[in-house]
């Protein structure tokens, strides 16, 4: 969903505002216990909806994702952890019980370092990670840039200016961690579906009881099973009356199919390597 500039330019403003207050807050608030790290466009808006609905989580607010360990890092963590509810407060709407907290931020999985980050400033949080057909990702990556202005090539061009544009991009993020990279965060549409590249170094650092996978397609196909593996890993019952919406597709023409068999035998070995490393096979080569 598009917002109205006005709109958006108010909730801007809300957010710059109240960020002297959530440093002041800080001590009272919530760690977060998940974060879902990603991938982009691969659901993770959906999975964190999902989530939100049930009666033992309480989300952030203004913030769905937060972004602090990938491009706010230098914000400091008690500006990160005022954007969580007020302990007591959460204890007193669910009557003394304790709910878990967390956020959704899908660069998270990409960033050079990120990681790193999560694993030492948190390291009791359950990180849920999102994969999708990586063809599908890239096509649905760059119709989502180009709508929110950061893409002004077509999907083919795009894509042959991706090794030119993300040139040294993690090496220049590694040796100044204040720098944000543009086209590493906006850009990167075929680089962002090497799963397993990223999934075992994400592992590397937290661990792999700490991290869960989640097809999106076998989520949106099946989101019962699914949802309860999602609640078992997170310690979380079971609660009727959830209900499983897909949010933030976007509508575009197909993509022209000798591209489309170019972009499969480019990932075929990265989708094998993901189901080693997973031990099940990805939705997408069923």
């Amino acid at each position: 969903m598009t917002r109205h500039p006005l709109a958006e330019t108010a909730r801007r403003g809300l957010l710059r505002a109240s960020d002297a207050t959530l440093r002041l807050s800080a001590p009272l608030r919530m760690q977060p216990d998940f974060l879902i790290v990603g991938g982009q466009r691969c659901g993770t808006t959906s999975l964190f909806k999902t989530l939100a609905q049930h009666s033992g989580v309480a989300r952030p607010f203004l913030r769905k994702g937060v972004h602090y360990f990938d491009t706010s890092y230098d914000e400091g963590p008690a500006w990160y952890r005022g954007h969580f509810p007020v302990a007591a407060t959460s204890r007193l709407r669910r009557g003394g019980r304790r709910a878990l907290t967390g956020e959704s931020s899908p660069y998270y999985m990409f960033h050079p370092l990120a990681a790193e980050r999560i694993a030492r400033d948190l390291p009791g949080a359950k990180l849920l990670a999102l994969v999708r057909d990586p063809v599908e990702r890239a096509y649905s990556a760059h119709a989502h840039e180009s709508a929110r202005g950061f893409e002004t090539e077509t999907f083919e061009r795009a894509l042959e200016l991706e090794p030119e544009r993300l040139a040294g991009a993690r090496e220049l993020v590694r040796a100044d961690p204040t720098t944000t990279h543009f086209s590493l965060q906006h850009h990167a549409y075929v680089e962002r579906g090497h799963y397993a590249e990223h999934l075992r170094r994400v592992e590397a650092l937290v661990g792999r009881e700490r991290l869960h996978v989640v097809d999106s397609q076998d989520f949106f196909d099946e989101p019962v099973p699914v949802f309860r593996e999602v609640l078992d890993f997170l310690g979380l019952p079971e609660q009727p009356g959830i209900r499983f919406e897909q949010h933030n597709a976007r509508r575009r023409s197909p993509m022209a199919g000798d591209l489309r068999k170019s972009l499969e035998e480019h990932f075929a070995p990265h989708d094998e390597a993901l189901a080693r490393w997973w031990g099940r096979t990805p939705s997408w080569r069923r």
